[in-house]
């Protein structure tokens, strides 16, 4: 390989680098109003509610779960 070529890989490599965190970003901002609207009920305070917790941590847990899915959904039909 020569000089460009490897300059070539190293940029796909660090722009598919670059793609996966903004990915990740994006669910996590996604989870975040997904999951806050569906918890949060009421007056924002210096900590949740034992309940308020629990539904933060199984809505996120599930959305993480579906969103894998369907990724891998989506692998298996290309």
């Amino acid at each position: 390989m020569d000089a460009s070529s490897l300059d070539k890989a190293r940029l796909q490599s660090l722009l598919e680098e670059e793609k996966r965190k903004a990915m990740a970003n994006e669910m996590v901002a996604k989870i975040t109003d997904v999951c806050w609207d569906k918890c949060i009920t009421g007056s924002i305070g210096s900590s949740f509610s034992r309940g308020e917790a629990s539904c933060l941590s199984n809505c996120a847990k599930r959305f993480a779960e579906v969103s894998m899915l369907t990724i891998q959904r989506f692998k298996s039909t290309e």
